[in-house]
């Protein structure tokens, strides 16, 4: 069964994978645990027979043959080799499982097209997805070690209902030299064609869009099949073995604790030398990543045997059928009686918050980083403005309302907007205020002077508009 810890890191907390360490199932010690046990077997015996078994002068030539191996370990790129083959297991692990068929678009579109509350609308049903997952069957009996352990030969499908005896002899009666998970599909689509010649599928879109779903279901069994047959190539997988299994070959020699060919001479101290540790931590340590790594990849580059992360093809194959045959049979045309929802006429809906999760939940929606920035003007730059009327072409007025642009262009240049506004000349007129332009100023923050400025014009064209009325209506 696959082992799932994802309620068990569903927060982030201080030692939060640590607990998940002392796990034996589906871990990382049940997979490596015989690799590093013959590992040290082999680096006791060598530590053994360098220490009590060999004389001085073949101390001193496994000496150099340790230091050779020591040197050769490191030419070998462990880090490049297992990180790039374990990442295309990985890859090609999850499109496998993505690529396992699912009836339930597939019954969703059976329920919509084919119509019929009868008898006989309901064996049409029924068959059709029964058809679809018969062919899910036959493809996971000739990829999955499980199902076929379930499903031995084509007589166990017989009795497990998802085929006659009458099917059964028709499909044994088909002679092809390849496998046949697609005959299901093909009887299925003649199958829609006699529900379409009956009406049961009212017109040809619908039965197109069957066939379309049909179709998907299909490629993704076609898929599958490929997938197992179609492997990574040998030659990397051998390549990623030997370099592991020489690298800790190596590794097993040229670890070893050497000892000093030129001893101490008399009255003069030991000097520091290597520590002599009978257990190698740090090649340990490198075994347990590298290894661990190799078989992690050895696990998942086929999900569908019987390891504890294997993918659970049975209980698949249970939830297809029984969602199916749910859906286009004890569910087709129920439905709950139809009311208004619960926010009926209101023009927010609010769903309620448990006191538990309404802490968290309940906060200012995000309108935009800069949403909650105040923006204040300098007062000394609109006073003058408002108590003269006038807006003031002085280059430090200038740069209060283009600061970038006058750093750039320097205080003698106007900025664009200051000359576009001053095209016309000025004249000191007390205007009558327009009241709505006024109110538009104090929400927008536009000087007086800028909004009473086109008053004048404003009430000259009304009154000369009419002016005009007045001399066209008696002629009219």
């Amino acid at each position: 069964m696959t082992v799932s810890y994802t309620l068990r890191v569903a927060n982030a907390r201080f030692g939060g994978f640590s607990a998940l360490l002392f796990r034996w199932r589906g871990s990382i010690y049940k997979l490596l645990y015989k690799e590093l046990l013959v590992f040290l077997g082999l680096y006791g015996l060598l530590s053994l027979t360098y220490r009590n078994l060999l004389s001085q002068e073949q101390k001193r030539i496994y000496a150099q043959v340790a230091r050779y191996c020591n040197r050769s370990a490191d030419l070998i790129p462990m880090s490049f080799v297992l990180g790039f083959y374990v990442t295309l297991v990985v890859n090609r692990w999850w499109a496998q499982y993505t690529s396992i068929p699912l009836p339930d678009r597939l019954m969703c579109v059976v329920t919509a097209t084919v119509h019929g509350d009868d008898e006989r609308g309901r064996t049409l049903r029924r068959t059709l997805l029964r058809y679809a997952n018969l062919a899910s069957v036959l493809v996971l009996r000739s990829v999955s070690t499980r199902v076929l352990r379930r499903f031995p030969s084509v007589e166990h499908v017989v009795k497990a209902g998802f085929m006659t005896q009458e099917e059964k002899q028709k499909f044994e009666s088909l002679h092809s030299d390849f496998n046949k998970y697609w005959v299901p599909c093909v009887w299925f689509t003649n199958l829609a064609a006699q529900a379409r010649r009956e009406g049961r599928i009212r017109d040809d879109i619908a039965l197109g869009l069957l066939l379309e779903e049909l179709n998907q279901y299909r490629g993704k069994c076609s898929l599958l099949f490929h997938y197992d047959w179609i492997s990574i190539p040998l030659v990397y997988t051998q390549v990623v073995t030997i370099a592991v299994y020489s690298f800790f070959a190596f590794c097993l020699i040229g670890r070893q604790f050497l000892e000093d060919p030129k001893g101490p001479s008399p009255g003069q101290e030991v000097p520091l030398g290597d520590l002599d540790l009978y257990v190698p931590l740090t090649t340990l340590l490198q075994f347990f990543f590298y290894a661990g790594w190799l078989k992690v990849a050895e696990q998942i580059i086929n999900p569908f045997g019987e390891d504890d992360d294997d993918f659970e093809t049975n209980q698949l194959i249970d939830r297809n059928l029984q969602v199916s045959l749910l859906s286009v049979d004890d569910m087709y045309g129920d439905l709950p009686p139809l009311n208004r929802d619960r926010y009926w006429g209101e023009a927010a809906a609010q769903p309620p918050y448990t006191v538990a999760s309404a802490a968290d939940s309940l906060r200012p929606t995000f309108l935009g980083s800069t949403f909650n920035l105040n923006m204040s003007e300098e007062p000394s730059s609109l006073e003058p403005e408002k108590e003269t009327g006038a807006v003031s072409d002085s280059p430090s007025s200038v740069w209060a309302r283009t600061p970038l642009l006058g750093r750039f262009l320097g205080a003698s240049a106007p900025s664009p907007a200051v000359s576009l506004r001053s095209s016309r000349p000025r004249t000191a007129q007390a205007a009558t205020p327009v009241p709505g332009r006024l109110r538009l100023g104090r929400l927008l923050h536009v000087p007086a002077a800028r909004i009473d400025e086109e008053a004048p014009e404003a009430l000259s064209s009304e009154s000369s508009s009419q002016e005009d009325e007045e001399k066209v209506a008696p002629g009219s």
